[in-house]
């Protein structure tokens, strides 16, 4: 690959690497360095040895330069620069950026051509085709540009090769690909055919799927040539490919098998918790060391799922763009990285430096890592990225992935179809058409459910896909069990009609089996007396055995005992004997020889020796010579001497031996121990002739025992041989009985056997007759049964059809959505096919999914009975998609857990080790619910919802594990969001199921609810009916259902099966009864039904309420509500509704209290301004229950449609309101209205002019109206007094309680809530709860100090405190406090969770109290709605209207307050003053900026502050220190909030008039009317105010009633507008003008731009002015300053111009352009530059150039006008201090010493002709809140309605300051907009003939613009 450098000198050449330059034909500034190839000869030749094998030197044509490359060339060009201008980028079409890189790409592909390729001009030409296709048609998003495209390309064709056959040329497919051989050895070639391409295809997806996870593609033509694409993109060097497609349209799939042909491994992130940039950063280095040293080529695949963050792009786009990320690898990587290249860089011959093998090992991995974005067009995320990461788009091949046309659609299908069998081929057409039609008209009604209910349903390829294999299973499913019914029924008929013919046989085999009884009868009588006799015999032998037994067990005992005495005697000899055997042990070898050794021993050792021989004297023959010769002989040989003591015979020694041996023994020298000294081993032989001696004698003692012992035990062994022969003889008698028995017993057995057989034969005999009888009812039911199964087999084709599509594409439709699509669009649609689909006539899609049964089972789990819940549970259970449960309030997972009970393992995302336990869930077949997921589902579990599985289905990847996957493991999600967006991909995987309640559903449950509470014996039996029949249903099935099963089971001689006619039987009885209680339980349902409908309108109206409820949050998001909330304030309405014995005036009075505790329910929760709209909403909804309101005239109330360009004929309406009586007047009911008021203008002039015209009756027989309708003219009347007009109609309708203010009790808030109930407080500025909480917490024993309550008041770092809180708070009951959670954003899910997990199994008393902020837009709302639904909602803000706000003031102190102070007088009096002025200051907010400038913060705590502050200041002082008292309050209490100059003055002006020295006589009037109170005790000023206070008016704040007008409409209009949005929507066609946004954009666009004024030619204007006087210098900065605005509006108009029309890529400047002329705002980028202003676009740009011409005007000549428009300036300051300017230096005075003097004139503009010689006359200024009076000259009230009336001219000249005349004057502040505060200009001093502080409450100022 050559690398281009742009060469600064070279203007627009291209340089390569090795110097040759190519001239740039197309703008090349957005190329990115070293990112085009141009096919230049040493690229050819390069190309020729590439390593890789890409791309080969074309043989043909390519090295002479003939005319036809040369053809090439220009038809490229001519192409490119075609394409280039024709299709240019606009919003959505961002990446139509064509230039020199698209180019190059065409070359590229005409390089991968081989000889074999090119063997004819044609070939050529057909290459060039596709891979112009490639280039440019993949990129083209519609089927309009790809057409225009295709037209391009053949009149390039025509123009360059005319010659050539158009049929040829343009033949289809001209598909070329590397694989068009087969996969291995990559050559491009053209592809013969379809059918042979779609077999390499085939083929090669056989081949991947036995190595990688299966994937089951449809390769139809479509997706086989998006592999084409990729595959080519993949083989091209530095191929990156954006796959651009809506989720489940294919994009990985056919990437994975793209990579895996030209032998790509293919990587993919794998996102788990936490995944960030760091991790992204080490796979990516691993691929980069995967691609380049381990030289594996490979791809690296990223959806939009696996963006996480938005900033992993930077990476992919670092990539894209040069190869290197930035801190991709530590330093020791790169050494290795160094290391195992520069073998590389040796071998090519370059330079050994680390640049050079950092330059390969990046050129490598470029060459070998492919990156292929797959991301979805929906929405702006892929614009944006565009724009962000601009190589996303610029240095990937993108392939678009359209939406399938409807012929794809049936061709998908029809692929599909052809496996299914058992449909006419006919019919398979039809089929694969309603299929594609289907989905094409919920694409369309998907549309419509946007527009009207703002909810996004989706279709993509996936769905339709999902579609037809749902079709097919379930086909095959029903087509089975439909054959495995009828052959139970026939099988059941059969053996019914072979039941009869079977008795006869029977009767026979019974007569056989008696005779056979008879035989067996007497054989068994002759073997009894046998067995008797024998068993005598054996009796008697044994009596002799027994008598032998007991003789032999005397024997036995006397031997036994013989025994012993002989063993005790012996053990006696035993120690001698051992201790003789001791003694030889003692001699050996050695001691005996050293003994025989011996010359002459001592005599007692001769003795020794000679006892020896005595003792062994053979046979007692005693020698003669004992002398120690002898004795030496005798030991002779020493081992055989030893040996023959050993084997002395120790118990039979001679007598004479004895008699020898006693002298020896009786020797004291004859002693072992003595001799011992003598000789070891005479010892030793002294010891063993004594021992052994002693031993003999014992032993000759026990002998004569032992003899007898013999004896007595041969005696022993003859009686016992004499036993066992008895034995044997009584044994065999035994054998001998036992074998007759046996022989009995069989006999027996034989004959009971027979018994029962015969019995048993005549029991299947009367059963058989029973069956018979029995079944006959069955046997014509069965037979009609089969005849219906086997019609409905022919139309089940049909009837799954239409099923599957309700299954897959209508769960998440409302009903109205779902029936209009089945009835209106898909059945019409049947029965229009030409071929006609067999289907039911009238079928109900759920009856072949479920039955009564089921149906039944369900409801008793917990469903709702209506239809939709219905339909919702069927497609839950016959979806194969995982259903996602819409579910906001709670119902379907309450009904799924019941129905699944143990079997269901439910988890929330996030929750501990939730991984586990999908791991556990998946591979043990488990149902797992994931409870409560938000829009977006974690990415870990992507293969989960795609069901993406590994070796052969067995596996799936979660996260980094791999998991078995079991085939019954079932996944269901749930989400509590009641509108949630979920994108295409989600929505493809998933079946969507919208379980959100109906009016009509909860309408049935609350009746239920409402029943039991009232008649718990109805609803009891009804349920107890309702459940029984349900359960009778499912028995009957059930007994059916065995019967069926046990006859068709039964073989052979089935008559035997008892347990089956006994079944029968119990069927048919049971199936009676059930009949006869069906039949009661009939007339006892209809009885309760009556019963129960009475109560009906309860429900309904509770109904209608929740639905108002729930769509209050489209006002503010805040207000949320459960239904579960909902139910525990209706069981409470019922619980406290008056009892009545009437049940119809009880029903009644069961409405009033629903309604009005559903009110206080939600209206404690409401910020006052939304409390009306509530109400108005329920009025109206309730009314137009009762149908008592006039659908027409409400639309007219709330739409207030007025005719434009209308001039009022009366000057007392505006042109509006008489706009709107036009439209009104065309009704029937006010026919006549305009011309009655045009005859009797004066009448209506009074009713229309009134102070309360809603209080007034109306003129003439229009008095009469209904409600309704007085509130319609009321409308275009009065629009500033419809909120009080309405507040009285819902008094009217409603009741008084509804409108009376009161605030909340939270003592009875509390005692709603519960551990899982907590409170909310949604905040207001100036108002704490948290000291409501405390005090009630005091009333409770719940305080901070006993540790009791926990407050935590969230932000940085609380959160932890707050858990630990809330962990202990839960187990010991305390109350937790947080304060402020809308600072805590992110922690606010953990809240959520936290809050729920402590709901349950908590301390009875712990309780939580949270409190938020308001968000200030709905996006800008981020608290859960878990937080919020279930919470006790309570609103605090600062009481309205003077009335509440004065009583809430006085609320603040007691009786005690009243009587501290020594001057109680005073106090009292002060006090009371102060309470008006606090009311008064915070009341006078809702003015807007004529109440005050800016807003303030005045609370509680001012007040209270003062009123210490006045106790102190009364008790020190003996006079009341009155300026004092003013000071503080006026600049520290209060002030101190203040920040505007003007909003001080008022503060101070209040106090001057309220807290003054007259006060105590009583002379003060706080208001007019409303005089001071004289000195009362707490409960009478609180009396004083309710029977003194005038009602509620500006008057009240020193304001002119006008200034309610404007603050009073704009309340109206949108109270009116707010209850219009909330009305039930019905489907309105999105109709309007018809104009495309982009289109009305344009023509206000062109509009503007047509009469832009041109900019002032400043250098020229400044020529012209030889003098530049202080007004030549504003004229100056004016000019300029429109310079500078036009030139901004000029730039970003023709900027979005270009946009709009393709030639540049939308910005988000540019879009907020375009949204505000859409809207009629002026754009943020142009007020920047401009004039405060508060018009509308149209109005704004008017007086913008009627600003443009007076400054043309003035600066023609420079002469000031006659009167100057101060309105016109960008800043009037600048105007006005140059008059001060110029008579300054006029008159040669200081400037700081003076000062304006303003005089209104009486003269209007037309009158003055001339400037005045000093100073100027300036028109276009307007007063707000007063009027001047020109006879007067001076200021006076307001005319009523006149909001803002012009001044005359004013005349302004500067003078010295002391010289102003300030007697009796108004300083009124001049400010450019009624938004005042910033706006603020000037102070002009104006005549007043009244007290300046008036004006100075009345908030009266001049504005620059009205």
């Amino acid at each position: 690959m050559a690398r281009w450098h742009r060469t600064r000198s070279s203007g627009s050449t291209w340089t390569t690497a090795t110097g040759e330059s190519l001239a740039s034909g197309h703008s090349c500034g957005a190329i990115p360095r070293e990112s085009v190839t141009v096919p230049v000869p040493v690229q050819v030749r390069q190309e020729q040895t590439d390593s890789e094998g890409h791309s080969k030197l074309p043989v043909c044509g390519l090295h002479e330069p003939d005319c036809g490359v040369l053809h090439h060339r220009l038809q490229a060009a001519a192409l490119h620069q075609t394409v280039a201008s024709t299709f240019l980028p606009t919003a959505i079409k961002f990446h139509y950026l064509f230039n020199l890189r698209d180019l190059s790409s065409i070359f590229q592909g005409l390089l991968f051509s081989t000889p074999e390729c090119l063997k004819s001009p044609m070939d050529l030409v057909r290459l060039w085709l596709h891979e112009a296709e490639r280039v440019y048609g993949d990129k083209l998003v519609d089927e309009k540009d790809q057409k225009s495209f295709g037209k391009m390309l053949a009149d390039t064709c025509r123009k360059f090769f005319d010659d050539l056959s158009k049929d040829v040329v343009f033949a289809k497919p001209n598909i070329y690909c590397h694989f068009a051989q087969g996969m291995g050895d990559p050559k491009y070639l053209p592809v013969p055919s379809w059918p042979a391409l779609n077999k390499l295809l085939v083929d090669a997806l056989d081949s991947y799927n036995e190595m990688n996870a299966a994937m089951n593609l449809v390769l139809f033509e479509d997706a086989v040539s998006h592999i084409c694409r990729i595959s080519r993109i993949l083989e091209s060097p530095r191929g990156n490919a954006l796959l651009v497609g809506v989720g489940g349209s294919g994009k990985q799939s056919l990437a994975r098998l793209a990579a895996y042909i030209s032998s790509l491994d293919v990587f993919q992130i794998t996102l788990r918790k936490g995944y960030g940039i760091p991790d992204l950063k080490l796979d990516l280095a691993s691929q980069y060391m995967k691609a380049a040293v381990k030289n594996i080529p490979t791809v690296f695949l990223m959806t939009d799922s696996q963006v996480a963050d938005e900033s992993f792009l930077v990476l992919i786009n670092d990539f894209l763009a040069s190869g290197e990320v930035p801190g991709l690898f530590q330093d020791d990587d790169l050494e290795s990285i160094i290391s195992a290249m520069r073998p590389q860089v040796k071998f090519l011959g370059l330079q050994d430096t680390r640049e050079n093998c950092w330059k390969l090992f990046i050129e490598k991995v470029r060459r070998q890592l492919k990156v292929i974005l797959c991301f979805s067009p929906v929405g702006s995320t892929l614009r944006v990225r565009a724009r962000r990461f601009p190589a996303v788009v610029n240095c990937t091949a993108i392939d678009w992935f359209h939406e399938w046309p409807e012929d794809a659609l049936v061709s998908v299908s029809s692929r599909f179809l052809e496996e299914t069998g058992d449909i006419e081929p006919q019919v398979k057409v039809s089929i694969s058409q309603f299929m594609s039609y289907v989905h094409m008209s919920v694409k369309e009604m998907s549309k419509t459910y946007l527009a009207t209910e703002r909810r996004y349903n989706y279709t993509t390829p996936k769905t339709f896909l999902e579609q037809i294999k749902l079709y097919q299973n379930l086909l095959s499913k029903k087509r089975s069990e439909l054959t495995a019914k009828i052959e139970r029924l026939e099988k059941g008929l059969t053996k019914l009609q072979s039941t009869t013919s079977q008795v006869d046989d029977l009767k026979a085999k019974l007569a056989v089996q008696e005779a056979e009884l008879k035989q067996k009868n007497e054989d068994a009588d002759k073997l009894i007396h046998v067995v008797g006799v024998e068993t005598e015999k054996v009796s008697k032998e044994k009596a002799i055995a027994d008598e032998e037994e007991m003789k032999v067990e005397a024997i036995n005992k006397n031997v036994a005992e013989k025994q012993r005495a002989c063993e005790t005697d012996l053990a006696k000899a035993e120690p001698a004997l051992v201790a003789a055997q001791e003694a030889l042990d003692t001699l050996n070898k050695n001691n005996l020889t050293e003994l025989k050794s011996f010359g002459s021993p001592p005599q007692a050792v001769v003795n020794v020796t000679a006892a020896v021989m005595v003792l062994t004297a053979p046979k007692g023959k005693i020698p003669k010579d004992k002398s120690w010769k002898a004795a030496k002989v005798m030991m002779g040989k020493v081992d055989t001497f030893l040996d023959s003591l050993k084997k002395f015979d120790k118990e039979h020694i001679p007598e004479p031996c004895l008699k020898a041996f006693q002298p020896y023994r009786s020797d004291p020298t004859f002693d072992p121990e003595f001799i011992m000294s003598k000789s070891t081993a005479a010892a030793g032989l002294c010891s063993w002739c004594l021992n052994i001696v002693r031993f003999y004698e014992v032993y000759c003692e026990v002998e004569p025992k032992r003899q007898a012992l013999e004896e007595a035990n041969a005696e022993l062994a003859e009686a016992q041989d004499k036993l066992r022969r008895i034995k044997n003889k009584v044994a065999d008698l035994n054998n001998n009985l036992a074998a007759l028995t046996a022989e009995f017993e069989k006999a027996t057995a034989e004959k009971i056997k027979c018994q029962q057989e015969a019995d048993a034969t005549n029991r299947v005999i009367t059963l058989a007759n029973r069956l018979i009888g029995g079944l006959a009812s069955e046997n014509v039911r069965w037979a009609e049964s089969v005849e219906m199964l086997r019609e409905q087999e022919q139309t089940l084709c049909g009837d799954v059809l239409l099923i599957s599509a309700f299954v897959s594409y209508l769960g998440y439709f409302t009903k109205k959505y779902r029936a209009e699509l089945l009835e209106k669009h898909w059945i019409p649609f049947l029965g229009r096919l030409a071929v006609p689909i067999p289907t039911t006539p009238g079928l109900d899609p759920l009856s072949l999914l479920t039955d009564t049964a089921d149906v039944a089972a369900w409801n008793n789990q917990g469903l709702p009975s209506d239809r939709t819940s219905t339909e919702n549970a069927t497609i839950l259970c016959n979806t194969q998609r995982w259903p996602l449960v819409v579910d906001a309030q709670l119902q379907g997972i309450k009904w799924i857990k019941n129905k699944y009970k143990e079997e269901l393992q439910a988890i929330r995302l996030g929750q501990r080790s939730y991984l586990e336990t999908i791991e556990r869930a998946v591979s043990e077949g488990q149902t797992l619910l994931i409870e409560d997921v938000g829009e977006t589902v974690e990415p870990v579990l992507d293969n989960l919802l795609g069901r993406n599985t590994t070796k052969k289905g067995r596996y799936i990847r979660i996260g980094d594990k791999e998991v078995e996957y079991h085939p019954h493991f079932r996944l269901i999600l749930h989400t509590k969001y009641s509108n949630p967006h979920y994108k295409p991909e989600v929505q493809a995987q998933c079946t969507l199921i919208n379980f959100l309640v109906t009016r009509e559903g909860l309408e049935d449950q609350l009746l239920a609810a409402v029943v039991a509470k009232e008649r718990p014996d109805l609803e009891t039996l009804k349920a107890n009916l309702t459940k029984s029949q349900n359960e009778f249903k499912i028995r009957l099935k059930e007994l059916e259902d065995s019967l069926l099963a046990r006859l068709s089971a039964a073989t052979g001689n089935f008559l035997g099966d008892t347990a089956l006619v006994e079944n029968l039987e119990t069927t048919k009885r049971t199936a009676m009864e059930i009949e006869e209680k069906v039949k009661e339980a009939k007339v006892t349902e209809v009885q309760i039904n009556v019963a129960r409908e009475n109560y009906r309108p309860a429900a309904e109206r509770a109904s209608l309420l929740y639905f108002i409820l729930s769509d209050l949050n489209k006002i503010n998001l805040m207000y949320q509500f459960s239904l579960k909330a909902f139910n525990r304030v209706f069981e409470k309405a019922i619980q406290r509704t008056a009892p009545d014995e009437d049940i119809k005036q009880r029903v009644i009075n069961l409405m009033e209290e629903i309604t009005y505790s559903v009110y206080v329910y939600t209206a404690r929760g409401l910020f006052e301004r939304d409390k009306l709209i509530f109400l108005a909403q329920v009025t109206f909804q309730v009314l137009a229950i009762k149908k008592e309101v006039n659908p027409a005239e409400l639309d007219f109330l709330l739409r207030f449609p007025s005719k434009a360009g209308v001039t009022s004929p009366v000057d007392f309406l505006q042109p509006q309101g008489w706009g709107g009586i036009k439209v009104l007047s065309e009704m029937e009911e006010f026919r006549n209205l305009d011309s009655d008021i045009k005859g009797s203008a004066k009448r209506w002039k009074k009713f229309v002019e009134s102070e309360v015209p809603e209080k007034e009756v109306f003129p003439q027989e229009w008095k009469n109206k209904s409600a309704v309708q007085k509130l319609c003219m009321l409308r275009c009347m009065r629009p500033d007094r419809m909120t009080y007009a309405i507040r009285n109609f819902v008094e009217e309708k409603m009741g008084s309680r509804f409108v009376e203010g009161r605030s909340v009790d939270l003592s009875k808030a509390y005692k709603e809530s519960s551990p899982s109930t907590p409170l909310f407080f949604i905040l207001s500025p100036g108002v704490d709860p948290l000291k409501d909480v405390e005090a009630l917490g005091r009333t409770l024993n719940f305080t901070i100090d006993n540790g009791r309550i926990h407050n935590v008041s969230l932000g940085q770092g609380q959160e932890a405190v707050a858990e630990q809180a809330l962990e202990v708070a839960a187990a010991e009951g305390h109350w937790v406090i947080l304060q402020n959670i809308h600072l805590v954003a992110r922690w606010l899910g953990t809240l959520e969770k936290t809050v729920e997990q402590h709901s349950l199994d908590s301390h009875s008393d712990y309780r939580v109290f949270m409190s938020a902020e308001p968000a200030a837009s709905p996006e800008a709302h981020i608290i859960p709605q878990g937080l919020l639904e279930d919470a006790i909602k309570i609103t605090n803000e600062p009481p309205t209207g003077m009335y509440a706000n004065v009583h809430k003031a006085l609320d603040l102190f007691t009786q005690d307050t009243l009587e501290m102070c020594s001057k109680e007088i005073e106090f009292k009096c002060i006090l009371f003053a102060l309470c008006y002025f606090h009311a008064v200051v915070a009341e006078r907010r809702k003015f807007g900026a004529q109440g005050w400038n800016r807003p303030y913060p005045f609370n509680n705590g001012d007040l209270t502050i003062s009123i210490n502050v006045l106790y102190n200041y009364l008790e020190a002082n003996p006079k009341v220190p009155w300026d004092d008292l003013r000071y503080l309050f006026g600049e520290i209490m209060y002030g101190g909030h203040i920040t505007d100059d003007w909003d001080r003055r008022l503060c101070r002006t209040y106090l001057s008039e309220y807290i003054c020295e007259e006060m105590l006589e009583g002379e003060v009037y706080l208001a007019p009317g409303f005089q001071i109170p004289p000195s009362l005790d707490y409960k009478g000023y609180h009396q004083y105010i309710d029977d003194n206070l005038p009602p509620e008016s500006p008057y009240l704040y020193g304001l002119h009633p006008n200034a309610e007008i404007g603050f009073l409409t704009v309340t109206s209009d949108r109270l009116l507008q707010t209850v219009l949005e909330m009305q039930p929507k019905e489907s309105d066609a999105a109709g309007g003008s018809g104009v495309s946004r982009e289109e009305k954009v344009k023509s206000v666009l062109d509009d503007i731009m047509e009469k832009l004024p041109e900019p002032f030619n400043m250098a020229e204007i400044m020529a012209k002015a030889a003098d530049k006087t202080p007004y030549i210098v504003v004229a100056f900065q004016e000019c300029e300053r429109m310079n500078i605005l036009t030139h901004e509006m000029r730039r970003s108009l023709k900027e979005l111009d270009l946009g709009l029309k393709g030639e540049l890529t939308i910005t988000a400047d540019m879009e907020e352009l375009s949204h505000a002329l859409f809207y009629n705002t002026v754009p943020a980028s142009w007020t920047r530059y401009a004039y405060p202003s508060l018009l509308g676009l149209g109005a704004w740009y008017t007086d913008l150039l009627l600003r443009a011409r007076e400054l043309e005007v003035w600066t023609t000549d420079f002469v000031l006008p006659a009167t100057v428009w101060l309105s016109g300036f960008f800043n009037p300051q600048s105007f006005l201090t140059a008059i001060m300017q110029s008579t300054a230096r006029k008159n040669e005075w200081p400037l700081d010493k003076m000062c304006l003097s303003v005089d209104v004139t009486k003269k209007s503009r037309e009158e003055i002709t001339a400037p005045p010689r000093e100073g100027t006359y300036v028109h276009g200024l307007f007063m707000e809140g007063a009027r001047w009076d020109v006879p007067s000259a001076a200021l006076a009230d307001a005319r009523l309605k006149e909001l803002t009336p012009t001044m005359p001219i004013l005349f302004i000249r500067a003078v010295p300051a002391d010289r102003l005349d300030t007697t009796s004057t108004y300083e009124c502040p001049v400010y450019k907009t009624r938004m005042r505060g910033p706006t603020y200009v000037w102070t002009f001093n104006l005549k007043t003939k009244e007290k300046a502080a008036k004006w100075v409450l009345a908030a009266v100022a001049l504005l620059l613009q009205n």
